[in-house]
């Protein structure tokens, strides 16, 4: 490795250590204001499931660690646009002058999507799948369920279908740089549809067909509209190089 190089590799180095200190910084305040409001979020967490749902903690320390578990993540919610920011401007030299308008404009779409992710999972998916987890077997046990084990669970789901609904955009951003194509996506429309209800039963806690349905057609949906976003820059590629060749003339190569 030449003196240049190891240069240029040091400052990405050092470029890095810079975004992931405000990262650390960012998750920390946020885990820190978290912790504040740890109990009044438990409390919405549990209204997902049945009113009469009881949690219980087995081991001495598995409050204090759902609390560190919880406001982690709350943190990495609650810092998401900073972290989206630092990821952002770490790959910007790489990226043309193109590509970063793109993903400038897309990343609100991106936060958006995963909210409304969020909500979809909070109100219509984990309700029908909580209860009926809650309710089957109360006849031949009591039904408690481990506060950590529950918090865990939740959070995953929550974070998980929030990040299957950013597929739309992203599936519009490679298609704007030219890694995607509305062809490809068709032909691969079959399979996306297999996979919808893999990941549907990986992301569902239940093992019932109606759940696992409930997630699989808004992820089979959520494709579509990708597909029809993919052929949105598709037709907003050609555009641009028509312009392009336009005003270059017809005889610029």
């Amino acid at each position: 490795m030449n003196q240049e190089s190891r240069l240029t590799l040091l400052g990405h180095l050092e470029e890095l250590r810079k975004r992931l200190m405000w990262v650390v910084i960012v998750v920390g305040i946020g885990a820190g204001v978290s912790f504040y409001f740890a109990e009044d979020i438990i409390d919405i967490l549990k209204s997902v499931a049945d009113d009469d749902i009881r949690l219980q903690a087995i081991e001495p320390t598995e409050v204090i660690g759902t609390y560190f578990k919880l406001c982690i993540n709350c943190g990495i919610a609650l810092g998401a646009p900073v972290i989206l920011y630092q990821i952002v401007m770490f790959i910007r030299p790489a990226l043309s002058i193109k590509e970063r308008r793109y993903l400038y404009v897309l990343l609100p779409g991106m936060l958006i999507s995963f909210v409304v992710g969020v909500v979809f999972a909070y109100f219509v998916l984990l309700p029908p799948a909580m209860t009926f987890l809650f309710k089957f077997g109360s006849g031949v046990a009591d039904i408690e369920w481990r506060v950590s084990n529950y918090v865990n669970m939740i959070v995953r789901l929550l974070f998980a279908i929030g990040l299957c609904f950013e597929t739309p955009i992203i599936m519009y951003f490679l298609t704007k740089i030219g890694i995607l194509t509305p062809q490809r996506l068709t032909r691969f429309r079959r399979f996306a549809i297999v996979c919808a209800f893999i990941i549907a039963a990986i992301i569902t806690p239940t093992f019932d067909p109606i759940n696992q349905t409930i997630v699989a057609v808004p992820l089979i949906i959520l494709y579509e509209i990708g597909i029809l976003l993919s052929r949105i820059a598709h037709r907003g590629n050609h555009k641009e190089e028509a312009k392009v060749e336009s005003e270059d003339g017809p005889f610029v190569k």
